[in-house]
Formats: C-alpha cells, sequence, structure tokens
C-alpha cells in the first residue's frame, strides 16, 4: 500500500502499525501451531489402549513357555507381543529400538 504524499507521516505511522501487528499475530499463531505439532509428535504411544493414563500388561511367567518377544516400539499390531514392527519404525526414523525378549526355563531333561 503506498501512502499519498500528503498524508505521508500519518500514514506510514499506521502502515508500521498493521505490519506490526501482522508479525507479532503470524508469529504467535505459529507458535501456537509449533506446539501442537511438537506435544502429537512426542508421543510414542498412538494406538495402545490410548484411553488410559498409564499402559501396564501383566504376564505370568509360567505362560512365558519357552521364548516370547514383547513389543518396546509400540507399533506391533498383535500388543503387546512383537511382530516385527520396530523394524519399518528404524527404517523411518533411524531408531535402535527392538523387543523384549523373555525366556523360560528349559524343562529338565528326564532321565
Amino acid at each position: 500500500m503506498v501512502c499519498p504524499h500528503a498524508a505521508a507521516p500519518s500514514c506510514h505511522g499506521k502502515l508500521t502499525l498493521i505490519a506490526a501487528g501482522l508479525l507479532v499475530g503470524g508469529a504467535a499463531i505459529g507458535y501456537f501451531i509449533g506446539q501442537k505439532l511438537a506435544k502429537n509428535k512426542a508421543r510414542c504411544n498412538h494406538h495402545v489402549k490410548l484411553n488410559t493414563d498409564k499402559v501396564v500388561d501383566t504376564v505370568d511367567i509360567e505362560d512365558v513357555g519357552e521364548k516370547k518377544a514383547y513389543c518396546r516400539c509400540w507399533k506391533s499390531k498383535k500388543w503387546p507381543l512383537c511382530d516385527g514392527s520396530h523394524t519399518a519404525h528404524n527404517k523411518e526414523s533411524g531408531d535402535n529400538v527392538g523387543p523384549l525378549v523373555v525366556k523360560g526355563k528349559p524343562a529338565p531333561a528326564e532321565s
């Protein structure tokens, strides 16, 4: 917007205030959008039991059998068991997460 020569001093002041207001408003909007996006990215669990405050699963050691792999990347479709989804997660994110492997005691040898 160009100011006419006759009203130049007051017009330039108004344009400066408008520009400053737009700059501050844009910065505030950008800040709040950035905060919202960062909050969503900080979450590691996007699928499992989202309606609870804390996800806790208990497994009896007798149910483990010989060996079981439990998910630690929160991407498994067979939660709490690992289905190998961490492989794709690691490629996408550069992470190095893997499953928790629990081994049961082998059965004693019969004599």
